[in-house]
C-alpha cells in the first residue's frame, strides 16, 4: 500500500529520474563513443585545468566523469545524482580506488548541501533531446550560481541548436498515412496526435534537402534559466527540388577552455550519438525548389511537467505561393 501511495504521488520529474536508475540507459551513454571520448579528452588532455581543483559533476550517473577528473589531478570531486544509479556509483568509485577523492551524493541538486563552499569546475552531461527538452540545464545553472567560483570553469560551456528541412516520404507513408485506412476504418484522430509528437531517430544525411539555420546559441557562463524559454525565427533555403516532410533539429557543444578546440555535433552528417536527431513532421508536405525559403518561428516554453513545449509557425514562400501552417509539438 505504501509503495502504491508513493507511486501515485510521483511527478513527471520523478519519472525522469527513475528512468536514469536503469543500467541500460547508462550502458547506451557509455558506449556512445563521441559523447564519452569527448568528455574524456576534454578532461584528461587538460590536466592543467584540473590539477588540485575541486570539481562538481552534476548528474554523475556511473561516476565516469568523476573518475576522469580524479585521474586528471583534481584534489576533490563531488558527484551528484538523484537516481538510484548513485548507489552503484559509490561502489564503482570504491572499486577503482577513488573513495578518498570522490564523494557521491544522492539527491536533487536544488535540495542538497555540498561539503565545500564553492567549486572550481562543474562538469555535466546535461544535454537532452532537442538539447534542452529534459530541462537538466536548469539544474546546471542553479549549481553555477550557487557554487561555482567567479573564475570557475564549466564543461561544456557553449551550445548551439540548428534546424534543417528533410524529405521523409517513406516514414510518413508507413507511420502516419497508415491511420487514414486501418482495415477500412479511419483513425485520423491518432494521426493528428502522431503528427504533434516529435520523433527521435537517425536522419540519414541524404534526406537533408536544405541549408541549416541556427536557432539558438547558448553561453553557459551568462545564460539565465528564463533565457531557455525563447522565440527564434528561422529562414531555411532549400537546396534540392523535393517535398519537405519535416524539420530536424540537432545541436553541437563546445568545451572552450580546453587548450585546443574540443566538442562534438549531433548533425545528420556527423558521427552517431545516442541523441540522434529530433524530427518534427509537418501537417502537410511542402513543395520545394532550390532557392525557395521556408520561414518560421520556434516558440519554446517550460511547462508544468518540467519539460518544454514547442510551437512551430511556418511560412513557405515559394513559386507555388504562400502557405502557412502551425505545428504544436512536445507537450
Amino acid at each position: 500500500m505504501t509503495e502504491k501511495m508513493q507511486e501515485d504521488t510521483k511527478t513527471a520529474k520523478d519519472y525522469y529520474f527513475d528512468s536514469y536508475s536503469h543500467f541500460g540507459i547508462h550502458e547506451e551513454m557509455l558506449k556512445d563513443r563521441v559523447r564519452t571520448s569527448t568528455y574524456r579528452n576534454s578532461i584528461l588532455d587538460n590536466k592543467h585545468l584540473f590539477k588540485d581543483k575541486v570539481v562538481l559533476d552534476i548528474g554523475c550517473g556511473t561516476g565516469i566523469l568523476c573518475m576522469f577528473a580524479a585521474d586528471a589531478g583534481a584534489k576533490q570531486v563531488i558527484g551528484v545524482d538523484c537516481a538510484d544509479i548513485a548507489d552503484a556509483a559509490v561502489k564503482i568509485v570504491a572499486e577503482n580506488g577513488f573513495s578518498d577523492r570522490i564523494t557521491i551524493i544522492k539527491g536533487k541538486v536544488e535540495e542538497i548541501d555540498l561539503p565545500v563552499k564553492e567549486v572550481d569546475i562543474i562538469v555535466s552531461e546535461w544535454m537532452g533531446y532537442f538539447l534542452i527538452y529534459e530541462s537538466m540545464m536548469d539544474t546546471v545553472l542553479y549549481a553555477r550560481d550557487k557554487w561555482l567560483k567567479p573564475d570557475g570553469i564549466l564543461m561544456p560551456d557553449r551550445a548551439r541548436m540548428h534546424v534543417s528541412a528533410i524529405e521523409d516520404e517513406q516514414y510518413r507513408r508507413q507511420k502516419l498515412e497508415f491511420w487514414d485506412d486501418v482495415y477500412g476504418y479511419k483513425m485520423t484522430h491518432i494521426k493528428e496526435t502522431a503528427l504533434t509528437e516529435p520523433l527521435v531517430d537517425i536522419v540519414p544525411a541524404n534526406q537533408v534537402i536544405s541549408e541549416s539555420c541556427m536557432l539558438k546559441e547558448i553561453d553557459l557562463y551568462t545564460v539565465k534559466i528564463e533565457d531557455l524559454d525563447f522565440t527564434s525565427d528561422f529562414d531555411i533555403i532549400f537546396a534540392k527540388q523535393d517535398f519537405c516532410h519535416a524539420l530536424t533539429v540537432y545541436f553541437d557543444v563546445t568545451f572552450s577552455k580546453c587548450h585546443k578546440l574540443t566538442g562534438f555535433s549531433t548533425a545528420p552528417a556527423a558521427e552517431y550519438t545516442h541523441w540522434k536527431q529530433t524530427v518534427f513532421y509537418l501537417d502537410e508536405p511542402v513543395r520545394a525548389r532550390p532557392g525557395d525559403h521556408l520561414r518560421g518561428t520556434f516558440i519554446v516554453s517550460k511547462n508544468q511537467h518540467n519539460h518544454r513545449d514547442i510551437v512551430i509557425d511556418l511560412t513557405t514562400n515559394t513559386d507555388y505561393g504562400l502557405e502557412q501552417q502551425r505545428v504544436y509539438l512536445m507537450r
